[in-house]
């Protein structure tokens, strides 16, 4: 592997675990201004000392995050439709390559929707971005999106990640599931999982523990942080449980000691 590559890969993780707690921002893109992200700057701010990494558009990279910041960046790479639209699959790539590497990138972030519609185009454009990327020694993140009527097991999730893969995805963001042990051993690069939708604390930090014991390499957690009533001590809390390896009950309580 080209060492400008491995070196944005290894930004990413932490040089002891090997893991990352990745923040996630980047749901305006298609999600609008949503609860916690209606100001970016004073979402990112308090938060971002705590992050191994940001996900995040250009665009909020550019206007809410301080340049003087030495936080390794995910560039989201990919969309072209909104909440609005029925079909989310219908996504292309919307910033360069050498914008990413104008912003100084670690990676660039990509959807693929396997089993949706445009499926075949969100796979090309994940092939085409490698091609790209690969040329800058700049890592690629696919991220599995699940639409509507798609399904959440360890099959589906399994089919999506090693297909990403094999396309060429240096770095997979996936979703937990019962069996996530056998997604993990099918896909032949890390998987981070993703946080989904807001969860009451304990079972956020429930579904980051159970994900690193069976083999994750980290998390990348948005509204499950910055849609808590207290998003530092979750944040502090999630990387405990990623990097120390913290139980759910020490999790808890530690949340509970922090938030006071």
């Amino acid at each position: 592997m080209d060492w400008g590559l491995s070196n944005r890969i290894n930004r990413i993780f932490n040089k002891e675990t090997g893991r990352t707690v990745m923040l996630a921002v980047d749901h305006g893109y298609f999600l609008g201004p949503i609860s916690g992200l209606e100001v970016p700057s004073k979402t990112v701010t308090p938060l971002i000392e705590y992050a191994d990494s940001l996900m995040l558009t250009r665009g909020i990279l550019r206007t809410s995050v301080k340049p003087d910041n030495n936080i390794p960046i995910v560039l989201r790479v990919s969309g072209g439709t909104s909440i609005l639209d029925e079909d989310l699959s219908n996504e292309g790539i919307t910033t360069s390559i050498k914008e990413a590497v104008r912003l100084n990138a670690s990676a660039v972030a990509l959807s693929i929707f396997v089993g949706a519609s445009n499926e075949k185009e969100t796979l090309l454009n994940l092939a085409k971005l490698v091609d790209e990327a690969e040329e800058y020694g700049i890592a690629v993140l696919a991220v599995t999106a699940v639409g509507k009527n798609m399904v959440r097991d360890a099959r589906y999730f399994g089919l999506a990640c090693r297909i990403a893969a094999e396309i060429g995805a240096h770095i997979v963001k996936t979703y937990y599931c019962e069996e996530f042990e056998k997604v993990i051993e099918s896909c032949p690069v890390p998987i981070v999982i993703a946080g989904g939708k807001k969860l009451p604390e304990e079972e956020a930090f429930k579904l980051a523990y159970n994900a690193i014991q069976k083999g994750a390499k980290g998390v990348d957690m948005g509204r499950n942080i910055f849609q808590s009533e207290y998003p530092v001590a979750a944040m502090k809390t999630i990387k405990a449980i990623v990097h120390k390896g913290i139980g759910l009950e020490e999790a808890c309580a530690l949340f509970n000691k922090l938030k006071k």
